[in-house]
């Protein structure tokens, strides 16, 4: 089976995928450092580059499964919740433009756990009768990535529309699983980081961090509230502002000193596996790539109950 991947940023969705036993046939992002990223892993990918609503359709191949992590700022808690009057939560119109020509049997889409709430349950109203109206039938989950084996409070929204009404009986969610790891089984707190990840003992985020890590088994970060800690060895939600504010990246104390978590460490609490590589791009916009992507082994196991 093939995929189809819209907004595929840099390509967590079609790694997922990908381990379910799909192939991608080609899949589109605009964000020019996001594709150098998406290519540096997938050399072999049709990777096309350019704005959705410029995307010629008829060109594209046929898929078994178009997918969408579509853009979630307009619809987030932490966003400014403009929903469909916020351009970006109109580019969910550019995937049904798609989906009209490319007449997928699937459709995956993954967005924030407010999707179902914004604006009363209008907004989730609107997108579900798009897909209503052309003859799909819908299953959703929300879901928060440590109820399915990841250290990380990421609670997200997954829909998958079927146009056959059987497949979509037959299709299951899967299922809750125990946590078996912690941050720090994914975190080596004894392999020691790159000096520039490490705060100057002299500074005065150094004092404040040194005084508030009263746990070490946490993460802690700074907020518009203080220091927030982690509990129970489960990361708060990575976000994209990471790539904004320096201090918004998670720091832990390690058996060096007081340092942020790097890159690579922020994708292995989304759940990527170490052969997932940065190119050579800034530190700022691989935070932010970190943070804007999705928990690669939740959509490896729903991909994998869509698998037939």
């Amino acid at each position: 089976m093939k995929i189809g991947s819209l907004f595929a940023g840099i390509g967590g969705i079609d790694l997922g995928f990908i381990q379910a036993g799909f192939e991608v046939a080609w899949a589109n992002e605009i964000d020019p450092d996001a594709c150098k990223t998406y290519r540096h892993n997938f050399p072999d990918a049709k990777l096309i580059e350019g704005d959705i609503r410029n995307l010629d359709a008829t060109l594209l191949e046929k898929v078994d499964v178009l997918t969408a992590g579509f853009p979630c700022q307009s619809f987030s808690v932490c966003g400014n919740q403009k929903g469909f009057k916020d351009a970006r939560g109109n580019l969910f119109f550019e995937i049904m433009r798609i989906a009209d020509e490319l007449q997928p049997p699937i459709i995956f889409l993954e967005n924030v756990a407010n999707l179902t709430e914004h604006d009363n349950g209008k907004t989730f109203n609107v997108i579900h009768n798009e897909l209503a109206s052309r003859d799909y039938f819908i299953r959703y989950l929300i879901a928060d990535a440590c109820d399915y084996g990841i250290p990380q409070h990421r609670t997200r929204t997954y829909i998958v529309a079927f146009k056959s009404k059987e497949s979509c009986d037959k299709f299951k969610f899967p299922e809750k699983c125990k946590l078996e790891k912690r941050i720090f089984d994914i975190i080596d707190r004894t392999q020691k980081a790159d000096n520039k990840y490490y705060l100057d003992i002299d500074s005065e985020e150094y004092k404040k961090l040194n005084a508030a890590i009263k746990d070490t088994e946490q993460i802690y970060r700074f907020s518009d509230y203080g220091i927030q800690a982690s509990k129970d060895g489960i990361s708060f939600t990575l976000k994209a502002n990471m790539g904004t504010w320096k201090n918004r990246v998670p720091f832990i104390r390690d058996n060096f000193g007081i340092r942020t978590i790097t890159p690579i460490e922020c994708l292995a609490l989304q759940g990527f596996p170490k052969e997932f590589q940065f190119p050579n791009i800034y530190r700022n916009n691989r935070y932010k790539q970190s943070g804007n992507s999705v928990v690669v082994p939740i959509v490896k196991r729903i991909a994998k109950k869509i698998y037939v």
